[in-house]
């Protein structure tokens, strides 16, 4: 059975875009923490309060956008969404001139949000567009170009942001980045999709969907495999820039040529995954995605120099998997029932998961400032374990 249906092509291109496009936001916002901590002295634990701001406006913004998404439409969501990050880039400007981490702490916050309302939008939009069978795999299709977008960041930072770090250099380029989702935006609005708007009463009986996903413990799993995940993925590239340097004795804009092979090697395993998906079930790959990835992560805890820096890579590469396929197996279960349309608050649940990233990136930074950067892998470890967990738990059922 095909995953993309004729009738949906253009807008699944379309919206597939837009994963692209926090995946730009995502990776940029990685390299800040190496960024941040030379301009004004940090430690590893005062930068990852970027991680904070960001994956906190996430959960913070998910359930906001799910309730406008069910009231309006997908396409809706979209713009706000693009308003939004826009919005957060700019404001990148007149932080710099306010020389106030706490500006740009306030601007990466409102920027993640208008990321958090784009994919809480898309992911559920792609899962929509076509037959339920094919919704894990069309959501991994999608998902591929997230890093596609993640490797765009590493590359704009590396050039633009690390080769001359300071704060304008920081904030000339996300204003910059501003503008460009601006002029998306309005394509975006005079774009021919489907709204795919709710067929639920206006009123939406919240109370009644929270009781059904509260009972439906493959998606509340999903959730919470989802948190741990997160919190290892943004750990894990969080800290690589500086593992590299700790390890290979280079200066930030070498470090970042490592982590831009790690996004790419994270993207075309992630490719894989979805042609093998074909044949083999997503549970299955989620279980070997985790089991090699906490081994690699094991390595880089244990092991020095291009060893450690070649685990870490690993990492990227085998975990590549994760989020759409947890997503997708957690949001295909509420698809499944008789309340379809619980799917618009089911997915802000499995962004809100994101919040693993904004408290579990602190724990590590301050593993790292306790015990050393390599011991601080001991965090994503941890998650990869969990997330064994779920796959194990969906092969079961």
């Amino acid at each position: 059975m095909k995953a993309i249906e004729k009738e949906f092509f253009i807008p699944f291109v379309l919206v597939t875009s837009l994963f692209a496009l926090w995946g730009l936001a995502n990776n940029m916002t990685d390299t800040l923490l190496a960024a941040f901590r030379k301009i004004m002295q940090m430690s590893d634990t005062q930068t990852s309060f970027i991680q904070m701001a960001f994956y906190g406006a996430y959960f913070c913004i998910a359930l906001p956008a799910a309730l406008y998404i069910r009231k309006h439409s997908y396409k809706s969501g979209v713009i706000l969404g693009l308003v939004m990050y826009a919005s957060g880039a700019m404001l990148f400007l007149p932080a710099a001139e306010a020389e106030s981490y706490a500006f740009y702490l306030i601007a990466i916050y409102i920027m993640a949000a208008g990321c958090s309302v784009l994919e809480t939008t898309a992911n559920p939009y792609i899962m929509s567009m076509g037959s339920q069978e094919t919704a894990t795999r069309r959501l991994n299709i999608a998902q591929s170009f997230n890093p596609i977008g993640s490797i765009m960041g590493i590359m704009v930072s590396k050039y633009f942001i690390l080769q001359d770090i300071s704060l304008y250099s920081i904030s000339g380029t996300y204003a910059v980045l501003g503008g460009v989702l601006l002029a998306i935006m309005v394509v975006m609005f005079f774009a021919n999709m489907p709204e795919g708007q709710s067929t639920d009463d206006r009123e939406m009986a919240l109370a009644a969907t929270f009781r059904r996903l509260a009972r439906n413990k493959r998606y509340i799993w999903g959730v919470v495999a989802q948190f741990f995940y997160v919190g290892a993925q943004i750990g894990a590239w969080s800290f690589t820039i500086r593992l590299v340097m700790k390890e290979l004795g280079v200066v930030e804009a070498e470090a970042a040529t490592i982590y831009l092979v790690s996004i790419i090697g994270f993207c075309l395993s992630r490719f894989v995954y979805t042609w093998l998906m074909e044949w083999i079930a997503p549970g299955q790959l989620l279980a070997m995605g985790s089991v090699l990835s906490a081994v690699s992560a094991i390595m880089v805890v244990l092991c020095s120099g291009w060893l450690a820096v070649g685990s870490l890579v690993l990492v990227s590469v085998f975990m590549s998997l994760m989020f759409p396929t947890i997503y997708g197996i957690a949001l295909g279960s509420v698809s499944e029932s008789d309340h379809s349309d619980d799917t618009k608050i089911g997915a802000s649940g499995l962004i809100m998961a994101i919040l693993g990233g904004a408290l579990l990136t602190p724990l590590q930074g301050i593993v790292s400032d306790a015990a050393g950067i390599n011991m601080s892998y001991l965090v994503p470890l941890s998650c990869f374990v969990v997330v064994l967990c779920y796959a194990f738990y969906t092969i079961k059922r």
